[in-house]
């Protein structure tokens, strides 16, 4: 009799967790409409469980988010003691990844903390210090395992890992779908992630995000909030979870197949990122008189 009754709760708990919001559901499909491409938003507000989802489950592919899943992986292994957060790393010329980072700009045999490659990794989106990252963790086999193991079906790295070559050909560097990206984020923002602190100094770096002009943009600086972006020519994609006064609300945007290829500001899903971001905030704090000072948007 105990064991139905837990049973029940528990159906009861999922119902309420997963109690869609009409009005907000068709205020976004409004957004979308008639967008060039493909486009897929999971949002849920914590608190009262209301949600929505448009093509939540739908694979698409992660571009620079799939820097969540690998922290993750280092921070499985830091926590197996297999290496050390305060380990001092040797920096190679062959580690480079070209492109506009941080590290890449390293001379080789500098050296440099584990910590803070972890950090470059998510808050500037450090692409040499995600793959050194990748490859310390134990390679994308490795966190797929971990991926695998706590329920996450879609979330894979494919890039540098054996046996992912087609999902990589499809996707690039990973896949996700927007539930899923987006209640990873929850779980780290729970503590549920690898050990409690491990999921609080992923939760801090995801709170330091240099790139600030999209979604970001339509939050109050004064509200703390998570993120991760992922920018691929066809795909623009960003996580949230926003520490709003009202409640926390968590979403994820990822488009794909987009006919407006470019990195422009007006580029079709940058815009749709603010949009969405901005309707959120309005959505779930009515009351807030809050907007970005005007001028703001020439320093992004």
């Amino acid at each position: 009799m105990m064991r139905i009754v837990v049973l029940l709760m528990l159906m009861n708990v999922s119902a309420f967790a997963q109690r869609e919001d009409t009005e907000l559901k068709s205020k976004l499909e409004s957004l979308v409409k008639g967008f060039g491409g493909d486009v897929g938003i999971y949002v849920r507000h914590l608190k009262t469980g209301k949600m929505v989802a448009i093509n939540a489950d739908t694979i698409f592919p992660t571009a620079s988010m799939i820097k969540v899943p690998i922290t993750i992986g280092m921070f499985d292994k830091i926590e197996k003691g297999e290496i050390h957060y305060d380990s001092i790393l040797t920096y190679k010329d062959s580690l480079l990844y070209e492109g506009d980072d941080i590290l890449g700009s390293f001379k080789h045999g500098e050296q440099i903390a584990l910590s803070k490659v972890m950090m470059l990794m998510i808050t500037t989106s450090d692409n040499t210090a995600s793959l050194w990252c990748q490859s310390l963790a134990g390679n994308g086999t490795v966190i797929n395992e971990w991926l695998q193991r706590n329920g996450f079906e879609h979330t894979r790295v494919n890039s540098r890992t054996p046996g992912r070559e087609a999902n990589r050909t499809t996707y690039g560097w990973g896949q996700t779908t927007p539930r899923e990206m987006a209640e990873l984020m929850v779980r780290i923002r729970d503590g549920k992630v690898v050990s409690p602190r491990a999921s609080e100094r992923i939760y801090r770096n995801l709170t330091h995000i240099y790139w600030d002009s999209e979604c970001l943009s339509q939050i109050p600086p004064t509200v703390q909030a998570a993120s991760k972006q992922g920018f691929v020519s066809q795909s623009k994609s960003e996580v949230v979870l926003v520490n709003a006064p009202h409640g926390d609300y968590v979403f994820c945007v990822i488009t794909k197949n987009q006919k407006d290829a470019g990195y422009a500001k007006d580029n079709e899903g940058v815009v749709l990122l603010r949009t969405v971001s901005a309707l959120l905030w309005k959505y779930f704090e009515p009351a807030s008189t809050w907007k970005p000072a005007a001028g703001i948007e020439k320093w992004y």
